[in-house]
């Protein structure tokens, strides 16, 4: 397995503290805040570890302050409801005795009912696209330190965009992207690990979805780029480990903030989740 999922795992292994609450630490990668990924991921396992035998449909949460990446997060879990077919958490992440980060997930037992979903859009497969990696060989010396640093590192999340000129020659264009995706190492099979891994990617390439219409990157120095919230919902099984196809667009950007959605697919074109987000998109004033 490789060192970068190894650490994956590490960061969504969470601390058991006292019933109800649990204790998240973030990898000391230098960044100057922690990914939003990763607290939607670790909330989704301090909620899951308070549920038996169901498994996590929805989850709705709101990004309130930037978490510190040098301190732990405390997960603090509302049992909310346990009902015959639903359970409904409660999470807060807590930092230096402030809330950064509030999620209500819902849990469904699982049962037969009526079966549809939205065909997979035409897109070349995974096998015949380039990596990122072929970004970083092309065009690394244009790119911001951090976005060098991101690129040297080993990742546990490997990303196939469908096209890649928009990173190489930013231009306005209809806000919608493809993109695949997988943990770059086996998971050991729990449904619930694969969904909070999920969780964790989803956060990666949605927000950028909204720059496209403006002709923006997400690694332009003179944005302002935040999370606001998330809401993700789980249709079927899947393994995250196996590639996923992200299909995403933007309907609305306004008032400093985008709006995005995103739905992911199997190899077989079959849809396994959705999620939206709204996303602060502010230029950097003038110093």
């Amino acid at each position: 397995m490789p060192d970068a999922v190894k650490k994956l795992l590490s960061i969504l292994d969470l601390e058991t503290l006292e019933q109800n609450l649990f204790r998240g630490r973030s990898p000391q990668d230098g960044w100057q805040r922690v990914f939003g990924g990763q607290v939607i991921g670790q909330a989704l396992v301090a909620a899951e570890h308070t549920v038996e035998d169901r498994v996590a449909h929805s989850l709705h949460g709101y990004f309130m302050r930037p978490g510190d990446p040098k301190v732990p997060i405390i997960y603090e879990v509302d049992r909310i409801r346990d009902g015959g077919s639903f359970n409904t958490r409660r999470v807060v992440a807590i930092q230096h005795g402030h809330a950064i980060f509030s999620m209500s997930a819902s849990f469904h037992v699982v049962e037969e009912g009526v079966d549809h979903h939205f065909a997979m859009p035409d897109v070349p497969g995974p096998d015949e696209l380039p990596s990122l990696n072929d970004i970083k060989e092309a065009e690394i010396e244009k790119f911001p330190q951090v976005i060098k640093t991101y690129f040297e590192r080993e990742r546990p999340i490997e990303i196939k965009p469908v096209d890649l000129t928009r990173f190489l020659h930013p231009e306005k264009r209809d806000p919608v992207q493809y993109v695949w995706m997988r943990v770059t190492g086996r998971l050991p099979d729990d449904a619930a690990l694969h969904q909070c891994a999920l969780a964790y990617a989803s956060d990666f390439t949605l927000l950028d979805t909204a720059l496209i219409a403006h002709g923006l990157v997400l690694y332009d120095p003179t944005l302002m780029l935040a999370s606001l919230d998330h809401a993700m919902w789980f249709h079927r099984p899947f393994r995250a480990d196996e590639w996923l196809l992200y299909a995403q667009d933007s309907p609305a950007s306004h008032g400093a903030r985008g709006f995005t959605r995103g739905s992911v697919y199997t190899r077989q074109g079959v849809l396994v989740a959705s999620a939206t987000q709204e996303g602060l998109i502010r230029k950097k004033r003038a110093r």
